[in-house]
């Protein structure tokens, strides 16, 4: 395909690449809503129930980086056609699942199709966009991967009013067939033609590492940090990607070189957008609960107060500017100074502030709209030409670790400070008392069967020990992201032109990777 015609189609191409991310941001996001009635339908254990959602972030995030090196080594665009043609069939078998242990299988076979999509975008839109537009294009897919957030419970909300819970599956079924059409007539192919053999060891270190991480992080979120199979499998986890990267300086054909994990920019990077996800999911994972058991909105409605996060896309355009004019360590810390901020106003709510709360979301994503696409950017121009695509896995890996530590995290300080703060009270039998201890949600539920005025007291009180724990974990989030302000300050570079491309930034040329039939090489365009 000729280069002119990809650079006149590069905005119709990324349009492809955002609808295919809303997908996996909308999944998970959706599916929480559903859960109720997917448990009363197949007779869901509540073991299965974990599985239903847990097994999907696994395969996922365990075979993020194995993916992204196979479009390096393979084409980028076929990975993408691969991961949505897998999405579309097991998006398809779920809805019309029959049973718990079928739609378990089937979620791992969706995060299967997630891992091979996620990767591939970004290394696309770098294969695409001239070097001086990458930013731009990449806050623009930051932006959209912020839009799952409120999109998933007015989507999901809105379905399960009218359909059953498999239409929350089969709502991807138009959105891949879009894609997949788009994706054809559009993308071009691209991968490194001088690639070495597939590093098979360091393909397996990297899944079992990543995988075992995030299943002890989503443990500890369930039974916590001191449990054994959590102590286990994080140390496991751990120990496993210590051995990928020692691996990864000895052999001759790594998925990641060895220069590539000493870069700053790109280790800097990696660890701020992990700051970023930890703050990220973390509150979120506490103010649905804030929006819909204490200040009680129904899902939909939750969804519209959400929407505040959008002032990302506002931002993120306003990145990469001022990237060139002030550098990428003043970006990052500002951008993660400002999700500081918005967390510790989070952490001033009380039962009754809503507008603390959207205030609060607003404030988030204008720093996330800084700091996320200036940091994607980075790693993506930090990694070699042939391994974009493996740049691009640990951007999508980075996002995933943080997301599960933040909720394992905050949900951990969020439950602990709720039962303690819990108090006894009157007319309110044993056993309801301790069921009512375990969450605000639970609480809600035997406050109604109880009726009359100790349901009321009981309500009261779960709602005020709620937001006792939502000011706790809040301030915990607040902490982990202010640590991501001193590594962006002490880790990433600042503003320096460098010689090979004269960008501020230090990209690379775009277009540098095509395959013989698409036309020669091409620097970027000014």
């Amino acid at each position: 395909m000729d280069r002119d015609a990809i650079h006149r189609r590069r905005w119709r191409i990324l349009a492809v690449l955002c609808m295919s991310l809303v997908l996996i941001g909308l999944d998970n996001l959706i599916l929480n809503l559903a859960l109720p009635k997917i448990q009363t339908d197949l007779g869901s254990t509540a073991t299965q129930m974990q599985w239903i959602v847990d097994s999907y972030v696994l395969s996922f995030a365990g075979l993020l980086l194995l993916c992204g090196s196979l479009g390096d080594r393979w084409g980028r665009k076929r990975m993408l056609t691969a991961g949505l043609v897998l999405f579309l069939g097991f998006s398809v078998a779920a809805a019309f699942s029959t049973d718990s242990a079928t739609l378990i299988a089937m979620r791992i076979g969706l995060g299967i199709g997630a891992a091979l999509i996620m990767p591939a975008t970004l290394a696309i839109i770098k294969d695409v966009f001239p070097a001086e537009e990458q930013a731009k294009a990449i806050g623009i897919w930051a932006g959209t991967a912020a839009l799952g957030v409120p999109l998933g419970p007015l989507v999901g909300g809105s379905l399960l009013d009218h359909f059953w819970w498999g239409s929350v599956f089969l709502i991807n079924v138009p959105v891949v067939a879009v894609a997949l059409i788009g994706g054809a007539i559009l993308i071009p192919e691209s991968r490194n033609r001088k690639h070495a053999g597939l590093d098979v060891m360091g393909a397996l270190l990297s899944a079992a590492g990543l995988g075992l991480l995030v299943y002890g992080l989503v443990e500890a979120s369930r039974n916590g940090w001191t449990d054994r199979i959590t102590v286990g499998s994080l140390t496991g986890g751990l120990l496993l990607l210590l051995v990928f990267v020692l691996w990864e300086r000895r052999t001759p054909h790594p998925l990641l070189t060895a220069e590539l994990l000493r870069e700053s920019r790109f280790t800097g990077s990696a660890l701020a957008i992990t700051a970023i996800a930890f703050g990220m999911f973390g509150s979120l994972f506490v103010l649905t609960q804030y929006l819909q058991f204490v200040l009680a909105h129904q899902p939909f409605a939750a969804g519209l107060r959400l929407l505040p996060i959008g002032t990302m896309i506002i931002a993120a355009p306003l990145s990469a500017l001022l990237v060139q004019r002030i550098g990428l360590k003043t970006v990052v810390a500002a951008g993660l100074t400002l999700i500081t901020a918005a967390l510790v106003l989070t952490a001033g709510a009380g039962v009754d502030s809503e507008p603390r709360i959207l205030w609060s979301l607003a404030l988030f994503g204008l720093g996330m709209g800084l700091a996320m696409p200036a940091s994607a950017d980075a790693m993506l121009a930090a990694a070699p030409p042939g391994q974009s695509g493996a740049g691009s896995a640990v951007t999508d890996a980075s996002m995933q670790v943080g997301g599960a530590l933040g909720i394992a995290v905050v949900g951990s300080m969020l439950s602990t400070t709720y039962r303690d703060s819990m108090p006894a009270v009157d007319g309110i039998p044993a056993g309801a008392a301790a069921a009512a201890e375990d969450s605000v949600g639970a609480a809600g539920g035997v406050a109604a069967r109880i009726g009359g005025e100790p349901g009321l007291r009981l309500l009261d009180a779960a709602h005020h020990a709620f937001t006792d724990g939502l000011q706790s974990s809040m301030l915990a989030a607040a902490v982990a992201t202010a640590l991501g302000v001193v590594i962006a300050v002490v880790v990433l570079p600042g503003r320096s032109r460098t010689p090979d491309t004269g960008s501020p930034t230090g990209h690379r040329a775009a277009g540098a990777e095509k395959l013989p039939a698409e036309g020669a090489v091409v620097a970027a365009r000014k």
